[in-house]
């Protein structure tokens, strides 16, 4: 069995679109584009005049023509020169979440995929959160639908996943228990029956293989032996890699910086790993000629990569903030900070910091606060036994209304609206406050200089093919 040697990051949201998991395919490595908030993304480009008629054109090979037009009544809307106006946004997905909320997502998923494997015959992957639950199994189908090759998940334990693929492929009912912050010892689960959705008969699906991304040698242990199917492989990500990063073993400790420190405990074994029996990648600021080969020297099939690809021609980062952000690798001034409290997931998100951005406190607290797409809402059972939501994110009132701990907000920002922000998608709203952007990144920056030498941009082959000088 053959393996890629270089994994493309699935940087979200929208940062890895299918142009760039594209490019990175065409090369012959692993392209992969990113699930995560793909509704909401697909829904605004529509809303935008669906420049190119790329989705539409993907819709068309969708199965189901009836639920591609309900999409597009609802969302599309002829390009005018009118300037910025309020997108109208799906509904926040639930636990029971509803046909056309589905319809979306599946969809959106679907169409993402086949472009990215649109023209060529080499794999493409999708990149998924366990911490963003609910949309999972309807990312997932659409994407099976669209003939994905690998599924790539992490910020989690996604234990459920490998046995959901395996019914997805042959599509059969399935359900996902869904971490909620239970009273009574109650579980709660999500469900999906594909028969029901389609309401026709399908042919069986290729079933993708399963990388789960780990941090420790206990989760990959975890994964291999406990998850409910096949797991085909790891990505072995270090706290250097960009967006969210797994927390430090033990007590929090942050240095002069306030960022969290890594210890002795943190330190990955890959012998362990190794021992494992399975194919592996290693991420974070593996990113170079030299890590590629030593990472290979020490048993890995190759490495993930997302930084340096981030900034790329085909990425969805707009040409603002790669503009903004070469100048300042230029100058040698870019920097990355570890917040230990910006994400309402409680993880260590890596922020970069740019001039007017969420990455500057007194621009955050000029924003409105809010929270209206809801992906990393917390679930918790309330006393009548119902499910509720709530985000750190969203105004102080509102969650502690919920039942929310005021501490628990300190610090906390909207990832959701600014992502969207980061891939020219931010929200204008009716006070007329447009949303801003927060970009992540990983440690290795600065290595995109050497793009640079004959010009202000690069390609995502001039990544790869400098990666692979020399290759064994």
């Amino acid at each position: 069995m053959t393996y890629p040697m270089i994994i493309q990051g699935g940087m979200g949201a929208g940062v890895s679109n299918w142009q760039l998991a594209k490019a990175v395919s065409q090369t012959g490595q692993l392209g992969v584009i990113s699930g995560t908030a793909i509704d909401t993304i697909v829904s605004r480009r529509l809303q935008l005049g669906d420049p190119g008629g790329h989705m539409q054109r993907a819709m068309g090979h969708f199965p189901d023509a009836g639920m591609v037009d309900r999409i597009l009544a609802r969302y599309y809307r002829p390009a005018n020169g009118s300037g910025q106006r309020p997108f109208r946004t799906p509904p926040m997905i639930s636990l029971d979440t509803d046909q056309h909320t589905q319809e979306l997502t599946v969809l959106s998923n679907f169409a993402e995929v086949f472009l990215a494997k649109e023209g060529h015959e080499n794999p493409v992957g999708t990149n998924l959160l366990e911490k963003v639950q609910l949309p999972n199994l309807y990312a997932l189908y659409g994407a099976m639908l669209a003939g994905v090759d690998y599924v790539i998940m992490g910020a989690g334990i996604p234990r459920e996943i490998p046995g959901a693929l395996d019914l997805l492929a042959d599509h059969q009912e399935v359900s996902l228990k869904i971490a909620v912050g239970a009273l009574n010892g109650n579980r709660f689960y999500a469900t999906f029956d594909p028969k029901v959705f389609m309401q026709k008969k399908l042919p069986p699906l290729q079933r993708p293989r399963f990388l789960s991304i780990v941090s420790s040698v206990l989760l990959a242990t975890m994964m291999a032996k406990k998850a409910n199917g096949r797991v085909d492989g790891f990505v072995v990500e270090l706290p250097e890699a960009g967006g969210h990063n797994a927390p430090p073993r033990g007590k929090l400790i942050l240095n002069d910086l306030g960022e969290p420190v890594y210890g002795d405990r943190d330190a990955i074994e890959l012998e362990k790993i190794k021992a494992l029996g399975l194919p592996f990648w290693l991420a974070g600021c593996w990113g170079t000629p030299e890590k590629l080969q030593e990472a290979i020297s020490l048993g890995a099939e190759g490495i993930q990569i997302g930084t340096a690809l981030a900034f790329s021609e085909e990425s969805g980062f707009t040409k603002a903030i790669k503009k903004l952000t070469i100048e300042n690798i230029r100058k040698g001034s870019a920097s990355v900070f570890t917040d230990p409290s910006a994400s309402p997931t409680g993880f260590p998100f890596k922020v970069l910091s740019l001039e007017g951005s969420l990455s500057e406190d007194d621009v955050y607290q000029e924003r409105p606060r809010m929270c209206d797409l809801g992906y990393l809402r917390h679930l918790y059972e309330k006393p009548d036994g119902k499910v509720g939501y709530r985000c750190p994110a969203e105004p102080e009132p509102a969650f502690v209304a919920k039942g929310g701990h005021a501490d628990d907000i300190k610090g906390k920002k909207c990832l959701c609206n600014a992502l969207m922000s980061n891939i020219g998608l931010g929200q204008m709203r009716k006070s007329g406050y447009c949303e801003e952007n927060l970009v992540t990144s990983g440690d290795g920056i600065m290595t995109i200089n050497r793009f640079l030498k004959d010009g202000d941009s690069y390609k995502a082959e001039d990544v790869i093919n400098w990666l692979l000088e020399g290759a064994v």
